[in-house]
Order: C-alpha cells, then structure tokens, then sequence
C-alpha cells in the first residue's frame, strides 16, 4: 500500500469519492467538494484515496520496474528536490564503549530529483459509462495502470532525463560496463557475474530481451554443460528478467545487465490526476480521459547494476 499523504484528508473522504466518479461518468464538476483535490498541473482531479491504493496494486503487477526498484513518494517541495545516498555503516559497541560516529559529512552524493511528466490519455464509451453495472472505477484504475506501467518500464531503461527519468542504460548516470566483448559467449557472461561485487550480487537479477535469452538458453561449456538452467531459468543462480525494452546484441548495444535494481530510485513527485474530455468527443458519443502522474528515476548506485557490451 502506497503511504499516506497530504492529498488523503481530502481525496479519503466518500463524499470526495462520490463526485469525483460522478464527474468521471460525465456529470457536472461539484467544485467545492472537488476543488481541494484539482490538480493544477493537469486540471484534472487527484484519484480518491481508495483507487489510488487499487492503481498502486494494479501497477505493481503490471510493471517490471516497480518490483525491483526503490520506490519513493515526494509529493510536497518545489519542481526540483534532492535525494541524497551514502556508504551505510554497522559496528558492534562493547559495554561501556564509546558507539562510533562516522563522519559522513562529506560522503553524500547528491541526486537531483526532477517532476517529469507523463500523460497517458483512454477514451469509453458513453454507452459503458452510463451502464450501471459497469465498474469505472475498476476498469479505469487498471487500464492507466498498463498504459503508465509500459511507459515507465520503457524509460526507466532508456530515458534521457531531460524529457524523461534517466535510464539504466544512460552511458554517463547509468550502470557501469562491467565486460565490454566481441561475441555474446559463455565466458564472457561468467565474467560479467563476477564484476558485479558480492555484495550486490545477493539480490542480483538478469535483465535482457528475448532474443538475448533465447541465445543464452543456447550457450554451452566446452563439454556441453548448458549456462541456462532451464529448471528454474536461472543463470548462475540468479533470475532471469525479460523485457524487449532492452537492446539486441548488435555492436556497441549493452543488451545483458546484471545488478541489484534496488538502487534504481523511482520518485513520485504527485498523485495520478484525472481529466475529462467530454466536448471533443461528444459527437463520437465517447469521453475521453487525460491521466497525468510526475516522477522522476535515478541510479543511485552505478556499480549496483553491471553492463555486458557488445564491441
């Protein structure tokens, strides 16, 4: 469940819920029920508290990234905060010993953490809508949910961050080549298992797309030992994540990471909002619906995640 927020005294309560859902299906705006949770960036309406717990769900399954990454709420501040990672440090305190302090004055690095904005737009029926035994709520939550899953999952690989979070696989934030190699080979996947330090490598996961898996489920030893185990699919140990997001083995492409993508950050800067779009669709007998969510990604961790290249 995502955590409470400032938005819930007022998206939490059923009146709220109630009028915003009546808008939804096409009714007229109750702006004083309604006017604590506009939106101003969209000029939509924040989801009541209720649906954004389903989205939150909804999004979990359909999304790659949000089950391996860090997510993070930071919906108040300015357009523009900081996330700040350090080195973590653990000792034992004799009886009556003195408890270390770390000066870690200096050992911050600092992330700048950006509201970029994604927009994702559906239209219904006015038929469906109308129908009494039609669940919008139920339809509309899961459906945004696929639409920003898949646009998230694709820019949290390949994103710029200037229109977009940075991506993974940004050659100056991302993860760090760990093998640069000529030919996806056997060996040079075992050596890209160990340029990932031990400690990340306990929760480390594969990424790569299919027609990267399907050259690895072919790799053999020189005495036939295949590297996938096709038992579990897993390599070495270690899950196998399929996304088609990811590049193919083509000359200069990183098309395998292999990390621990709990250091991936994913910071939602603000609740979805919802805007109806009913004049411009109205001779179509169809409502249209622009959904609108800020967030913002960061690797935090460069050596968490490691590259194999393809020279």
């Amino acid at each position: 469940m995502r955590p409470f927020n400032e938005h819930d005294y007022f998206t939490g309560t059923a009146e709220y819920d109630r009028h915003f859902w009546n808008v939804m299906k096409g009714g007229k705006d109750v702006t004083d029920t309604l006017s604590r949770g506009s939106a101003r960036e969209s000029g939509g309406f924040y989801l009541p508290s209720g649906a954004e717990d389903k989205y939150s769900k909804a999004i979990r399954k359909e999304s790659i990234f949000r089950n391996l990454a860090t997510v993070l709420h930071a919906y108040g501040g300015s357009s523009r905060i900081f996330a700040k990672d350090c080195e973590d440090i653990a000792a034992w305190v004799p009886e009556g010993g003195s408890i270390p302090i770390y000066d870690a004055v200096n050992d911050f690095t600092r992330y700048p953490v950006d509201m970029h904005k994604l927009a994702v737009f559906v239209k219904l029926d006015d038929d469906f809508i109308r129908d009494a035994s039609f669940d919008i709520e139920d339809y509309l939550t899961k459906r945004l949910a696929r639409c920003f899953a898949k646009a998230e999952d694709a820019a949290f690989l390949n994103g710029n961050g200037i229109s977009a979070p940075t991506g993974i696989l940004n050659a100056e934030t991302g993860a760090t080549v760990g093998v640069t190699t000529d030919a996806l080979t056997f060996d040079s996947v075992i050596r890209l298992f160990f340029a990932l330090d031990p400690d990340y490598r306990k929760n480390a996961v594969w990424m790569m797309n299919d027609e990267t898996a399907l050259a690895l489920r072919l790799l053999k030893d020189e005495n036939g030992n295949p590297l996938w185990n096709h038992a579990n699919d897993t390599i070495l140990g270690k899950p196998v994540v399929i996304t088609n997001d990811m590049p193919s083995v083509v000359s200069g492409n990183t098309p395998i990471l292999f990390g621990d993508f709990s250091y991936y950050w994913i910071v939602c800067r603000s609740p979805v909002s919802v805007r109806t779009l009913k004049e411009k669709f109205v001779t179509l007998d169809q409502v249209g619906y622009l959904a609108m969510e800020f967030m913002d990604a960061k690797l935090v961790r460069r050596e968490a995640v490691q590259a194999l290249q393809i020279a």
